[in-house]
C-alpha cells in the first residue's frame, strides 16, 4: 500500500504550528563507537514527551466539526493518552465552537503520574481492566454506547500519516542518510515513517526495531501474515504489544527494508549511553533505535536513530541506569565469605583500593548462616571502569584465596 506524498505534506502543514522542533543531533560518541555517521531524532523532546501528538492531532484535526462534538475516545497506558488529550485541548483552544471532550480508558496498572498528566491536559480518565487489551475493549464498548469517535493508537491511516511527518523532517535535514532505525510497538510509527520516505522517492532504508521479547512484526514477516504473540516479556513496556494492526502491517510489508531485534541488556546499554553521553532521557522503548546499532551492519554509513519518547519516571530511570551500569561493567556487585575475626574486612578493602575500585555499598553480615559461627558474609558493590577492570578485581580476589559467591 502506498500513501501519496501530498497527504504527508498536508499533515506537516497541519502540525507545523503546534509541534516543538526536534532537529537532528549529531552524536560524536556513537559515531566513533560504531564507526559510522550517526544522528539522533529526539522525539523524546516533543510535546508530551513523545511522537504521539503527531498522529493524534492529525487524526482529530481531520474530523469534521460535527464529528468532534460527538466526543473522542481511546485506550492507552501512556504516551497515546497524553497525545490525544493535548490534541483535543489544542484544537478546542483554536476553535471553541467545535470543542471535543476526550475520554481515555487506562488500565489499572497505569502509573499514577501518567493518569494525572493525562487529566491535567483536560481529558476524562476512566480506569478499567488489568491490561491494555481490557481497557481497549471497554473503550470500544463506550464508543458504540455514546457515539464517540475512536482514535486508534496506531492502526488508523490519519494517525499513521501524522507519525510519518517525522520521515519528511528527517529527509529535510539529512536526505543522504543511508538508514533510519525506528522503534516498533503497534507499528504506526514505523509504517508512517517508512511510507513517507518511500513516497518522497528516497533510497533511504527504514529499519524497524523490536524487543526480543515482543517481536510481533518480525515473527509476522517470517510467517508471511499478521500473527499474535502468545505473550510478551520486555522491559520496553511502551512497545510490549502482542500484535500489530493489519493496516500497519500491510504498509510495513511494502515499505520497510528490514527488522532487527534488541535484547533487554542492549536496551539498558542504549538508555545509559543516551543519558551519559548525549544528555537525553529516553524511555526504554524510545532507546530501541540506539540499541539496534550493535545488531546491524552500519560501518561507514550515515544513520538516523529515532528516539521516540522520554516518558519515564525517576524511580524507573534510576533502576534502569543502575542495571545499565552493571551490564556495562561500570558497577560490580559480589559477595565473599570471611573468617569472623578482626582484620579480615581490611584485607578485602586493601585489595579493592589497590585495584582502584571505589566502594559504593557494603554489608557485613555475621548472621547470614546461623550454623556457621566462624564466618561472615560480605556483600560489596564497587564502581569500576568496565569489564577489563572487573576481571582484574576478580582475579585479585581469587588469588588472595577468596571464593566469590
Amino acid at each position: 500500500m502506498s500513501i501519496p506524498l501530498k497527504q504527508f505534506e498536508e499533515a506537516g502543514k497541519r502540525l507545523k504550528n503546534i509541534l516543538k522542533p526536534t532537529s537532528l543531533i549529531h552524536s560524536d560518541f556513537l559515531s566513533e563507537l560504531y564507526e559510522a555517521d550517526i544522528f539522533i531524532k529526539p522525539e523524546n523532546l516533543q510535546l508530551t514527551g513523545s511522537f504521539k501528538i503527531r498522529g493524534a492531532f492529525n487524526r482529530i484535526a481531520s474530523l469534521s466539526a460535527q464529528q468532534r462534538t460527538q466526543g473522542i475516545i481511546t485506550a492507552s497506558a501512556g504516551n497515546h493518552a497524553q497525545g490525544v488529550a493535548l490534541a483535543a485541548q489544542l484544537l478546542c483552544n483554536a476553535d471553541s465552537r467545535s470543542c471535543t471532550r476526550a475520554t481515555i480508558v487506562m488500565p489499572e496498572t497505569t502509573p499514577l503520574i501518567k493518569v494525572e498528566a493525562t487529566q491535567k491536559l483536560g481529558a476524562s480518565v476512566i480506569i478499567h481492566g488489568d491490561n491494555y487489551d481490557e481497557a481497549y475493549a471497554e473503550a470500544r464498548r463506550l464508543e458504540h454506547e455514546h457515539g464517540s469517535i475512536f482514535v486508534h493508537p496506531f492502526n488508523d491511516l490519519d494517525v499513521i500519516i501524522g507519525q510519518g511527518t517525522i520521515g519528511l523532517e528527517i529527509l529535510d535535514e539529512c536526505s543522504d542518510a543511508d538508514i533510519v532505525f525506528v522503534p516498533v510497538g503497534g507499528g504506526g510509527l514505523l509504517a508512517g515513517v517508512a511510507a513517507a520516505i518511500q513516497s518522497a522517492k528516497s533510497s533511504m532504508e527504514v529499519v524497524g526495531v523490536e524487543p526480543e521479547g515482543a517481536a510481533g512484526i518480525t515473527e509476522s514477516q517470517r510467517a508471511g501474515k499478521l500473527i499474535e504473540l502468545g505473550h510478551v516479556d520486555t522491559i520496553a513496556d511502551g512497545v510490549a504489544v502482542k500484535t500489530s494492526g493489519d493496516l500497519c502491517f500491510e504498509i510495513i510489508q511494502a515499505t520497510v527494508a528490514g527488522m532487527v531485534t534488541a535484547s533487554d541488556t542492549g536496551i539498558l546499554k542504549a538508555l545509559l549511553m543516551l543519558v551519559e553521553r548525549e544528555k537525553l532521557v529516553a524511555e526504554n522503548a524510545g532507546a530501541l533505535s540506539v540499541a539496534a546499532l550493535e545488531r546491524y551492519n552500519i560501518k561507514g554509513k550515515k544513520v538516523v536513530c529515532l528516539v521516540s519518547g522520554g516518558n519515564i519516571d525517576l524511580l524507573t530511570i534510576a533502576e534502569m541506569i543502575n542495571r545499565g551500569l552493571v551490564s556495562r561493567g561500570r558497577l560490580f556487585s559480589f559477595s565473599v565469605e570471611l573468617l569472623h575475626k578482626p582484620g579480615e574486612l581490611l584485607k578485602v578493602a586493601a585489595i579493592l583500593a589497590e585495584r582502584k575500585a571505589n566502594v559504593v555499598k557494603l554489608l557485613h553480615d555475621q548472621f547470614h548462616n546461623p550454623s556457621h559461627f566462624k564466618s561472615v558474609r560480605l556483600d560489596v558493590t564497587v564502581e569500576t571502569n568496565g569489564p577489563a577492570h572487573v576481571d582484574k578485581i576478580v582475579s585479585a580476589l581469587l588469588d588472595a584465596g577468596y571464593n566469590i559467591i
